[in-house]
């Protein structure tokens, strides 16, 4: 995952953080009038700024006798760009294994020797099953009615409703009046 996404977050994970970017985003303030504004003490506003400065989102300048500070409007647009990218956001996902649903299902409803326990009713636990079951078949080829039910009730004996359901789920399709079966791309 993007250490600079999550630094991005964390930096703004704070309600007062996010009120020090809204006022920074009008003009800027030094820390005692960030302070006065929130009513917090300096030294809560100073680690504030610290934070967003880390995540490069403000930046200090000297006035006089004071360090004032402004929000970096530019890096702010251009991280945003930048992180909130589908490539960016998907690859934060990236470690995830994303058949650890499907592999849970399979689990819990399968028993030692492959066999199902029972059709699940739940629509998403069943169609975890549906595209296990579906690895049973050869992308095109085409299957009797006869051998479907040979295959299928290696994973459970209603093999009607397994057929009827793959079908469904659009992962097998058939010719009418009892025909021909094939697994299709999907």
């Amino acid at each position: 995952m993007s250490e600079e996404l999550v630094a991005f977050f964390k930096a703004l994970a704070d309600a007062n953080r996010l009120k020090i970017v809204g006022l920074l985003a009008e003009k800027s303030y030094s820390v005692e009038e960030l302070a006065a504004l929130l009513q917090l003490k300096p030294s809560t506003v100073s680690h504030h700024l610290s934070k967003l400065s880390e995540a490069g989102l403000v930046q200090a300048h000297a006035e006089s006798y004071y360090t004032v500070y402004q929000l970096n409007k530019e890096t702010l647009e251009e991280k945003s760009r930048r992180m909130f990218s589908q490539t960016e956001l998907s690859s934060a996902a990236a470690d995830v294994d994303a058949d650890a649903y499907d592999k849970k299902v399979i689990r819990d409803y399968s028993r030692p020797n492959g066999s199902l326990k029972t059709i699940p009713s739940q629509r998403k636990k069943l169609e975890a099953i549906l595209r296990h079951v579906v690895k049973a078949f050869e992308v095109g080829k085409r299957y009797s009615e006869k051998r479907m039910n040979e295959i299928l009730s290696q994973f459970h004996e209603d093999t009607a409703t397994l057929r009827r359901e793959l079908v469904g789920a659009g992962l097998m399709a058939r010719e009418g009046g009892g025909g021909e079966y094939w697994r299709t791309e999907k």
